[in-house]
């Protein structure tokens, strides 16, 4: 589906509001830009997000990798449903509370797949963990 600039706002506005219901809202992403080849999304982590040793839990670095990569396939394929096929993730340094930023950009793509590289950084810009993620395209509109 082709879309022009203020299609796909509305179309990005439509997704945000519809994910504060799912897990994305559970977890307390925010969508800070957003554009077809990159998304940027952004947690402010806090207590219930750290493990028992005061650090970001690594499932919630995982999720975010997931959330960010995934909103970024909405937008590139709108109306297409995808599921996560595989997740690498490569935890570099531990991470705090406080704002998360974390960046998703596509790869590669064919015509069943994509393939998405992901980082996150904390508000100082020091990276915490990277990731890839495969997705697999199982319907569309």
């Amino acid at each position: 589906m082709d879309m022009n600039e203020a299609e796909r706002e509305a179309y990005i506005a439509k997704i945000a509001e519809a994910a504060e219901e799912t897990f994305w809202g559970y977890l307390g992403c925010q969508l800070e830009s957003l554009s077809p080849k990159q998304a940027v999304i952004s947690l402010e982590a806090t207590s219930h997000h750290m493990n028992l040793i005061g650090m970001v839990h690594g499932g919630v670095l995982s999720s975010l990798l997931d959330n960010a990569m995934g909103v970024l396939i909405a937008t590139l394929l709108p109306g297409a449903k995808t599921v996560t096929t595989n997740l690498n993730v490569h935890f570099v340094a531990p991470m705090y509370a406080g704002k998360l930023i974390v960046t998703a950009d596509l790869l590669h793509q064919s015509r069943k797949m994509l393939t998405v590289y992901g980082s996150i950084t904390d508000r100082e810009g020091h990276l915490g963990s990277i990731g890839t993620g495969t997705f697999r395209i199982i319907s569309g509109d």
